[in-house]
C-alpha cells in the first residue's frame, strides 16, 4: 500500500484531503507543518505539500528537502511564479485547491508510475508576471520550469501575440544564467544579406560599409541566453549555419580568420507550422530536431476564456492609476470576441481604453473602436523592413485576422467582408495558422 504524506496547516482541508486518500486505498501521513515533514518525506511514496504556511514556506521545503519521491504543491493562491519555481524546485505537479476527487485520483496515478524526480536547489529569481491560470495556461508555467532547471534549447511554437518572447523571458530569469545577458532577436524583421552579422559579427572592413567591428548578437548573449524569435522565416543558408553553432558551439565573424567558443543557451520562437515547412524544404529537419529539445506550445487567446478578464484587468492596472475597472457588460464583450490578435491585441484594446475613458468604469460601448494612425503607420513600417514575400504574407494574415475579429469568427461573414469566397478563405486560414476558428452554422 503506497504511503502518501499530506503537509498542510489547513486542518480542515488536511483531513477532507486525508479521508479522500483513504478512500481510493492509500496509507496517509498527516503533518501540520513543513518543519515537520521533512524527515517524513523520505518514508512517502507521495506527497501533497501546501505551499503558504507559517514557519518553513512550501517552497523553502523543497529546497531544504531535495525530495527523491514526486510532490505535488496544493495552493489556494496560484500564481505563475509559485508553478514555475515549484518545477523548477523538483515537484511534480501544482494543483490549485479545492481539488477534485478525479484529479486526485488522476494525479496520484500518474505520480507512483513516475517515484523519482530531479533534484532541484536554486535560489529563486525575479517573479514573471506571466498572466493566467486556465489549464493550458498552467502546463506552460510547468514547461517553463522544466525548461530553466536545466541548459536545453527550447521551442516556443504558437500564434502571434501570443506572448512567445515572454515566456523566453521566463525561462532565462529562473535558469541559472539569470544574471547573464537576455538578447532578444527578430529573425523576420533583419534583412537577409545582414543576418549572419547580425549573428555573429564582422570584422573591421569585412563589406562595404563595415567600418568597425561588431561582436554579434552571440557574443553579446555569452553566458546568457539568445531568443531567436520567428525563426521560421530564417533562410535555409542561414538555418545551416545555426545548426552548426549549435552543434560545434563555435561562432565565427563575418570576414574574420578565428572562431569564439559561443557559451549561449538558444530559446527560438515561431508563429509557423514548422513540419509543414519541412515537407516543402523551406525549413531543416535536423535543425529543427536541434531546436525542439523541449517544446512549448502556447495556447491562442481565445483558448484561455478563464484568463481573458484576468489580462483586461491586469492591463488596466498598469495603464492607469487609480486603474479603472470593467462594466460586467464589457467583460462580456471581451469573452465573446475571437481575438485574432491574442494577448498583444487585449492588451492594445484595454490600453486605448483606458486613455479614452474619463470615468473610473469601462464600459462595452467603450471597447469599440478601430486602430489609431499611428498604430496602422507602426505596421506599415513594420511591413516595410521585410522582403516582398514576407511583407504579402503579413498583409494577408492580417486581413483575414481583422476579417475574423469583425465577423466575430464566423467564417462565412469574414469572406464576405473579404470579397471572397469561402473556400478560398477556409485554404488561406491553414496556410496561415488559423484554422482553429470554429465553423460557421452555415
Amino acid at each position: 500500500m503506497a504511503r502518501i504524506l499530506i503537509v498542510d496547516d489547513d486542518d480542515a482541508f488536511r483531513k477532507a484531503l486525508s479521508e479522500s486518500i483513504r478512500d481510493l486505498g492509500y496509507q496517509v501521513i498527516e503533518a501540520k507543518q513543513a518543519r515537520e515533514a521533512l524527515d517524513q518525506i523520505h518514508s512517502a511514496d507521495v506527497t501533497f505539500l501546501d505551499l503558504r504556511m507559517p514557519g518553513m514556506t512550501g517552497i523553502e521545503f523543497l529546497r531544504d528537502a531535495r525530495p527523491t519521491t514526486p510532490v505535488i504543491v496544493l495552493t489556494a493562491f496560484a500564481d505563475s511564479s509559485n508553478t514555475i519555481e515549484a518545477i523548477k524546485l523538483g515537484a511534480f505537479d501544482h494543483l490549485t485547491k479545492p481539488v477534485g476527487r478525479e484529479d486526485l485520483k488522476r494525479v496520484l496515478a500518474e505520480a507512483l508510475k513516475r517515484p523519482q524526480i530531479s533534484e532541484g536547489s536554486r535560489t529563486p529569481e525575479t517573479a514573471d508576471d506571466l498572466i493566467g491560470f486556465s489549464t493550458s495556461m498552467r502546463e506552460v508555467q510547468k514547461k517553463i520550469g522544466l525548461a530553466a532547471s536545466g541548459n536545453i534549447t527550447v521551442l516556443i511554437q504558437g500564434e502571434t501575440g501570443t506572448g512567445k518572447e515572454l515566456v523566453a523571458r521566463a525561462i532565462h530569469r529562473h535558469s541559472d544564467r539569470a544574471t547573464r545577458p537576455f538578447v532578444a532577436v527578430n529573425c523576420a524583421a533583419i534583412p537577409r544579406e545582414l543576418m549572419e552579422s547580425e549573428l555573429f559579427g564582422h570584422v573591421k572592413g569585412a563589406f562595404t560599409g563595415a567600418i568597425q567591428p561588431r561582436p554579434g548578437k552571440f557574443r553579446e548573449a555569452d553566458g546568457g541566453t539568445l531568443f531567436l524569435d520567428e525563426i521560421g522565416d530564417m533562410n535555409l543558408e542561414m538555418q545551416a549555419k545555426i545548426l552548426r553553432v549549435l552543434q560545434d558551439k563555435i561562432v565565427s565573424p563575418v570576414g574574420g580568420q578565428s572562431s569564439q567558443q559561443a557559451d549561449v543557451r538558444i530559446v527560438a520562437a515561431t508563429h509557423q507550422d514548422l513540419p509543414k515547412k519541412i515537407q516543402e524544404g523551406h525549413f531543416r529537419q535536423d535543425l529543427f530536431f536541434r531546436l525542439n529539445v523541449l517544446s512549448i506550445l502556447l495556447p491562442p487567446l481565445r483558448e484561455r476564456g478563464s484568463d481573458i478578464v484576468l489580462l483586461a484587468e491586469h492591463f488596466l492596472r498598469l495603464a492607469s492609476d487609480p486603474p479603472k475597472s470593467l462594466s460586467a457588460t464589457a467583460a462580456k464583450q471581451l469573452l465573446e470576441r475571437a481575438w485574432p490578435g491574442n494577448v498583444r491585441e487585449l492588451e492594445n484594446t484595454m490600453r486605448a481604453a483606458a486613455l479614452a475613458v474619463r470615468g473610473s468604469i469601462i464600459d462595452a460601448s467603450d471597447l469599440q473602436r478601430t486602430p489609431t494612425a499611428s498604430e496602422s503607420d507602426c505596421q506599415l513600417d513594420e511591413l516595410l523592413q521585410l522582403d516582398y514575400h514576407s511583407a504579402i504574407g503579413r498583409l494577408e494574415k492580417l486581413l483575414l485576422e481583422r476579417a475574423l475579429s469583425r465577423a466575430k469568427g464566423n467564417r462565412a461573414e469574414a469572406a464576405r467582408l473579404l470579397n471572397i469566397h469561402r473556400q478560398l478563405l477556409y485554404t488561406k486560414l491553414k496556410e496561415h495558422g488559423l484554422s482553429s476558428y470554429s465553423e460557421d452554422a452555415g
